[in-house]
C-alpha cells in the first residue's frame, strides 16, 4: 500500500529536484521496500490518470502481481510509484 505520506514526499522531492534520477534515487533510499521506476509519460497508457502531477513530471501507482508489474489506480494494491517525465506539447 502506498499512503499519502509517500505521495506527498515524492511530490516535494520532485518539486525540489525536478524530474530525474536524483529524485528517484532519493525516494528509493527513503523507502527501500517500495519500487520507484523512472520513465517517459509517453510510456504510460493515456487512459490512466496520474496520482499526482507537477511541472515536468507525473506519478502513477505500480501494482505487484505473481509475474509482472503493472499500473493501478488503487493505492491499496500499490507497491511503488512510476515517476514519469512529462514533455511539453509542441
Amino acid at each position: 500500500m502506498i499512503g499519502a505520506e509517500v505521495v506527498d514526499t515524492a511530490c516535494a522531492a520532485l518539486a525540489s529536484h525536478g524530474y530525474g534520477e536524483t529524485a528517484v534515487e532519493a525516494l528509493r533510499r527513503q523507502w527501500p521496500g517500495l519500487r520507484f521506476v523512472a520513465c517517459s509519460d509517453d510510456d504510460v497508457p493515456p487512459r490512466l490518470r496520474a496520482v499526482a502531477e507537477g511541472e515536468g513530471w507525473a506519478l502513477y501507482y505500480i501494482a505487484g502481481g505473481d509475474h509482472c508489474l503493472s499500473l493501478t489506480t488503487d493505492p491499496g494494491a500499490a507497491i511503488g510509484l512510476v515517476v514519469a517525465e512529462v514533455q511539453p506539447d509542441d
